[in-house]
């Protein structure tokens, strides 16, 4: 059951972003990324492989991942206007994985460190340069596939050393940038640094939503276990969709 989830359900959550944003804009490819399509899968398989105790740790250290989130999007915005996918990739991995190490050493209470996920994330959206016009471009068959194979590879080696890594790394890590890796370097590679810099721009607007889903689940999973996850969706949902609402009346 696990493997299953690994392998189908945020590769299937990734193509769905996509298919999204090849019909509304790359901003809602990145805001549908970051709605916790890869850490959350992360944070189930991790609950049903440690339990309740092991998985709330987490899900409050994801928060801090956050920040880490928040700086590779505009590390990957910034870079990819002077550098190719993989070299900006490289760079924004670079960034994101130092700060996780630093976050590791630095827990908080689930409290605080929900104000600062959002505090980055509404910095992040003030650091991004200024919006270009992305260049349309025909996408290969192989595209979507290609993004489900990439997501689903990340996935499975963060899960496999979750045992290893401990609650804290673990956490930290979940909301490392798998899925915002996959769709930011497609959109770069094939739409250039305007592409990229509107998919992260759509990631950071979500990282309200995503700051939710794991306080909840941190707060939750150990008095209602699973329906944590359940309760944690919804919230999701519902701070999207108001956090749409309000960017809508604007």
């Amino acid at each position: 059951m696990t493997l299953l989830l690994k392998l189908v359900l945020a590769p299937l959550l990734v193509v769905g972003s996509s298919l999204a944003g090849r019909r509304w804009g790359l901003g809602v490819t990145g805001l549908l990324v970051a709605m916790p399509v890869v850490a959350g899968p992360i944070l189930l398989i991790t609950y049903l492989e440690h339990g309740a105790a092991f998985v709330a740790r987490a899900a409050s250290a994801s928060l801090l991942g956050l920040v880490s989130l928040a700086a590779f999007a505009v590390v990957f915005a910034r870079v990819s206007r002077a550098r190719g996918w993989l070299g900006t990739l490289l760079v924004g991995w670079l960034v994101c994985l130092s700060l996780d190490l630093a976050l590791t050493f630095a827990p908080v209470p689930v409290w605080v460190a929900l104000g600062l996920a959002l505090a980055a994330a509404w910095t992040g959206i003030r650091l991004l340069p200024e919006p270009g016009e992305a260049r349309p471009v025909p996408l290969p068959w192989w595209d979507l596939p290609a993004r489900a194979v990439a997501t689903a590879g990340l996935v499975v080696a963060l899960t496999a050393a979750a045992g290893r890594l401990g609650p804290d790394l673990t956490g930290v890590l979940a909301p490392f940038p798998t899925g915002t890796s996959v769709v930011a370097v497609f959109a770069q590679a094939q739409g250039g640094p305007p592409a990229a810099a509107a998919t992260v721009r759509g990631v950071l607007r979500g990282l309200g939503g995503f700051s939710a889903f794991c306080f909840l689940v941190a707060v939750l999973v150990e008095p209602i276990g699973g329906w944590a996850f359940v309760v944690a969706v919804a919230g999701t949902v519902v701070w999207q969709f108001a956090d749409s609402c309000r960017s809508f009346g604007k």
